[in-house]
C-alpha cells in the first residue's frame, strides 16, 4: 500500500496580522497621540523601552513606549508586557515610526492607546508644619538608602553647581538659580544627563509641592473681599517653577538630548515618573518613604540619585519660601540685579 503524502494547504493569513497591543498613555501625550498620525524616528531601543522622536511640531518631541516593569517616564507609553517578554525585539533604532490617532507603530510594533494616566500626582492640600515632617522624613530615607551597599551618588556628587541651585531656590533668588541652572543643562552623559535629572527633580517638586501648600487654606480679606491663597504658602515656589522652567526649557532642545528636553517640558508642566510621583506622595504624608526612595534610586545608574537630589532641593526650596512669606507677608521671591 502506497502512503499518500500531501503538501500542506496553507491557511489564509488572518486581515491585519496580529492585533495592535493595548498601551495606557501619558495625558502629557494627548498632543502626540489625539491628532492623525506624524511621522517619528526610533532614537534608541531597550530591552524595557523605545524612544521615538517626531520629525517636526512643538514639545513633547519625544514619547516613550516602555514595558509594564520598566520606569514609567511622564511621556510614557506603557504597554501591557513585562521586558521578559521582549516586546520590542522587531524595532530597529534609527527605523521609521508613525504616532497619532491613538496608535504607536514601529516596525513590527503596533501599540493602541486603551487608557490614559495622569502624570501629575494628586497630593492635596498640606500644611507647612506636614511639609517640614515630610521634608525630614525623606532626608532621613535618602541618608538611609544611600549609605546602603552597592549604593552610589549622583553623577554631580561634589560639583558645585546643584548646591548653589538648590540654595538660589531655597532664597527665591530667580537670577542666580537661572544662572546656575543654565550651567547645567545638558551636562553629563547618556539620553538624560545628570544636569537635566537634577532639575526635572527640581522643577516639578518646585511647582507640585508648592501647589498643594499654596491650596492649604484661604485666608479672608477685611470686608467684604473673597478669600484669596493665604501668603502663608509656597506660591512663591510655583512662581519660581514657572519662570525657572521658562529658562531652562527655553533652548533646552539645542544644550541637551531630544529625550531631557521633552522631560525638561514634562517637569515645569508637572510631569513626573512614577518613583518621583511616589517619592513626592510620601512628603505629602501619605506614605513611608522608605520603599518609594528606593525604587526612586534604583532608576538608571546615576539618573535616580539625580532626580532624587532635585526632589529633596525642590522641596526643601518650597519649605523656606513658605516660612519666608509667612514672616515678611508676601509670596513674591526676590531677583537679583
Amino acid at each position: 500500500m502506497t502512503a499518500l503524502v500531501r503538501d500542506p494547504i496553507p491557511l489564509p493569513a488572518r486581515p491585519g496580522g496580529r492585533p495592535p497591543a493595548a498601551g495606557a498613555a501619558s495625558l502629557a501625550l494627548r498632543p502626540l497621540l489625539d491628532p492623525p498620525r506624524r511621522p517619528a524616528r526610533v532614537i534608541a531601543v531597550f530591552p524595557s523601552a523605545l524612544y521615538l522622536e517626531m520629525r517636526d511640531g512643538p514639545e513633547p518631541r519625544v514619547l516613550a513606549v516602555v514595558t509594564s516593569d520598566a520606569h514609567r517616564l511622564p511621556n510614557a507609553v506603557v504597554v501591557v508586557a513585562t521586558r521578559r517578554e521582549h516586546p520590542f525585539r522587531s524595532v530597529r533604532e534609527g527605523g521609521d515610526a508613525l504616532v497619532g490617532d491613538g496608535r504607536v507603530e514601529a516596525d513590527g510594533l503596533r501599540v493602541r492607546v486603551r487608557r490614559w494616566w495622569d502624570p501629575s500626582p494628586a497630593l492635596g492640600a498640606l500644611q507647612p508644619a506636614a511639609l517640614a515632617a515630610g521634608v525630614r522624613s525623606l532626608e532621613a530615607a535618602l541618608e538611609a538608602a544611600l549609605d546602603g551597599p552597592g549604593m552610589t551618588g549622583g553623577g554631580l556628587a561634589g560639583h558645585p553647581d546643584p548646591v548653589e541651585l538648590a540654595g538660589a531656590c531655597a532664597a527665591g533668588d530667580l537670577a542666580g538659580a537661572v544662572e546656575a541652572a543654565e550651567r547645567i543643562v545638558g551636562l553629563g552623559p547618556g539620553l538624560t544627563p545628570s544636569g537635566d535629572d537634577i532639575l526635572c527633580g527640581l522643577l516639578v517638586s518646585l511647582r507640585l509641592v508648592g501647589d498643594a501648600v499654596r491650596h492649604d487654606r484661604a485666608v479672608p480679606l477685611r470686608g467684604n473681599d473673597p478669600p484669596h491663597p493665604t501668603v502663608r504658602s509656597a506660591h512663591g515656589a510655583v512662581w519660581l517653577a514657572d519662570w525657572l522652567g521658562a529658562a531652562v526649557t527655553a533652548d533646552a532642545g539645542t544644550r541637551t538630548t531630544a529625550l531631557a528636553a521633552t522631560l525638561l517640558h514634562c517637569a515645569t508642566a508637572g510631569g513626573a515618573g512614577a518613583e518621583v510621583a511616589a517619592v513626592l506622595r510620601c512628603v505629602a504624608g501619605h506614605e513611608p518613604p522608605g520603599t518609594a526612595v528606593r525604587r526612586l534610586l534604583a532608576v538608571g545608574h546615576t539618573s535616580g540619585a539625580d532626580l532624587a537630589q532635585g526632589v529633596l532641593a525642590g522641596c526643601r526650596a518650597t519649605l523656606a519660601l513658605t516660612a519666608h512669606a509667612s514672616h515678611a507677608g508676601r509670596p513674591t521671591p526676590r531677583v537679583s540685579a
